[in-house]
């Protein structure tokens, strides 16, 4: 059974930092792929975009987003994890980790990341 837990998304001012995460009971974690998908209001979780994924050998990767996000996962302890820095109200959205074990893609519950002007 797959269940993934995020936490770690309260209320923030502009230019604020947040670390989100990610539990994940997940077999064999350190062999997929772990992502990031953020949902802005009144958009479909299904159509958002990935903004930040590791891949299995990977433990650490700072993306787009003008460098303000880094994803990292530990794998011995089943986590993955988003730091994101400088944040923007823009920001705001719901963010999920999500993992895809073929033919199914699995999603969190998400948590809520809102960011104050």
């Amino acid at each position: 059974q797959v269940q993934l837990v995020e936490s770690g998304g309260p209320l923030v001012q502009a230019g604020g930092s947040l670390r989100l995460s990610c539990a994940a009971s997940v077999f064999s974690f350190w062999t997929y792929t772990m992502t990031w998908y953020r949902q802005g209001p009144g958009k479909q979780r299904g159509l958002s975009a990935p903004i930040a994924a590791v891949v299995p050998g990977q433990l650490r990767y700072s993306l787009s987003l003008r460098g303000r996000f880094t994803i990292s996962r530990d794998n011995p302890g089943n986590m993955l994890y988003l730091q994101m820095n400088d944040l923007k109200p823009e920001d705001t959205a719901e963010y999920y980790c999500s993992v895809r074990i073929p033919p199914a893609r699995f999603w969190g519950q998400g948590t809520q990341v809102t960011v104050h002007a």
